[in-house]
């Protein structure tokens, strides 16, 4: 329940912003453009709070943070005074329209540079993405690509750490082809390419990795068998396991590896399991005996211990980090990737290299801002910043009830010289209210359906 909460509360303040941001975009616009906006909301349905500006605007928080809205004077929807007339949204020039509809959409991407901007300022600590490992006959072992590999770049978007190589394959999805650069070592200068075969490429994004569908595995220091967390309450509290103890025998047999006493603690569930551990350099024997655990259909032991890994080489820790000045080229870039990655996605989806599986609704990005809020304020910015742009394109696509929709009506408009007729505009909202609403019920499918 307690989880629950935390995901709806991330969602609600995520939305909000960005919502926020986006009609305020429109409002900002609009006023520079002399329209009279009667109503700025964030939310639908009932207002929870309701205040009157300066400029007798009304500004109210619904219930319903599923969206927003800027109301603003036009005579198409009510009876206009000759002194208001001026100030009405439909007697502005066509440039202008085009403006305060457009202003929504680039307010998002605005955001998100922006998001980006703080997030590379502040500084993220990183790792290189060095190969551990290369599965036999996978797609990146076609390839040529070896462990101990460097990756610098995916179809020349250059990758710096792991989640830019993630970021940049998922990008791929759909595509029968791809390019990677890497060089033999962190420390090696010479770069080559690798072009990987990817029309037998297929794999869940919400479940699986790209890289390890690939065959690739990251870099990871060894796993020693010295204990580096104990869980409260768990059996290896219960046992008097502490941090810093090196497990070195289970039942009377030394461990070669941690994956061993993993396996000997899985396959023991209730059973008492006699450990030696190494404890300030005195030998002792603690008996441990796993909690059983059902995870599809198998039970099996848990101890609530984690290991200690060796220090990561120097090498290949880096602190990802800019000044102000140099923070600003790298966040407009970030947001071109992101911009250009999703309307790949989007293409990839309505011609079908994409399945419609793929597509997320509200409960995912719910459960997507409390995992990065509860993470660190970094995460948290820069989920914001891709829900922003794609907020910021899905607004764009042409559907009517979308800014996207009225602004190919000013194109019609700009090209005939007149205004769409309302009849033409009328059925063109009802057809895109219905494909809406048909994405909408895919993506909440979607959403339960991976619960």
């Amino acid at each position: 329940m307690s989880a629950f909460l935390w995901n709806a509360a991330a969602f609600i303040v995520a939305l909000g912003i960005l919502v926020a941001i986006h009609e305020y975009g429109h409002f900002w616009v609009a006023r520079r453009c002399g329209v009279k906006v009667e109503r700025f909301s964030i939310g639908f349905g009932r207002a929870l709070w309701r205040w009157y500006g300066k400029d007798n605007t009304e500004y109210v928080i619904a219930a319903i943070p599923l969206g927003g809205y800027v109301k603003m004077l036009d005579e198409r929807i009510e009876a206009v005074p000759d002194a208001e007339k001026h100030r009405a949204f439909n007697n502005q020039p066509l440039w202008q329209r085009s403006a305060i509809v457009a202003a929504g959409p680039i307010a998002n991407f605005i955001f998100a540079a922006f998001a980006y901007w703080l997030v590379m300022m502040i500084g993220v600590p990183a790792v290189k993405p060095v190969i551990g490992e290369i599965a036999p006959n996978s797609i990146a072992a076609e390839a040529g690509i070896e462990s101990g590999m460097e990756l610098t770049q995916v179809s020349g978007v250059e990758t710096a750490d792991w989640q830019a190589v993630n970021f940049a394959l998922i990008g791929h999805i759909g595509d029968e082809a791809m390019t990677l650069t890497a060089k033999q070592s962190p420390s090696a200068t010479y770069q080559r390419d690798y072009s990987l075969d990817l029309t037998q490429w297929q794999f869940d994004p919400e479940k699986q990795s790209p890289l390890m569908t690939l065959g690739i595995t990251p870099y990871r220091p060894a796993i020693t068998l010295a204990v580096a967390q104990v869980v409260e309450d768990s059996a290896a509290a219960r046992a008097g396991l502490k941090q810093g103890d090196k497990i070195v025998e289970v039942d009377d047999t030394k461990l070669e590896s941690w994956m061993g006493l993993v396996e000997v603690i899985k396959a023991s569930p209730n059973q008492t399991l006699s450990l030696t551990v190494s404890r300030d350099g005195e030998r002792q024997t603690l008996a441990l005996t796993p909690d059983a655990r059902e995870q599809q259909g198998q039970v099996s032991g848990y101890a609530g211990i984690a290991p200690q890994m060796e220090a990561w080489p120097e090498s290949y820790r880096f602190m990802q980090q800019y000044g102000p000045l140099a923070a600003i080229p790298e966040a407009v870039s970030k947001t071109g990737q992101v911009i250009s990655m999703t309307v790949n996605m989007i293409k990839k989806l309505l011609t079908g290299d994409v399945g419609v599986n793929n597509l997320s609704g509200p409960i995912s990005i719910a459960k997507g801002a409390g995992m990065t809020a509860e993470i660190g304020l970094i995460s948290f910015l820069g989920f914001m910043a891709l829900i922003s742009v794609n907020l910021g394109i899905i607004n764009l696509l042409p559907l009517p009830v979308l800014d996207g929709g009225h602004l190919l009506f000013f194109g019609i408009e700009a090209v005939t010289r007149k205004p769409v007729s309302e009849r033409v505009q009328d059925f063109g909202y009802r057809i895109g209210a219905a494909v809406l609403m048909m994405v909408m019920a895919v993506a909440l499918f979607n959403d339960f359906a991976r619960l």
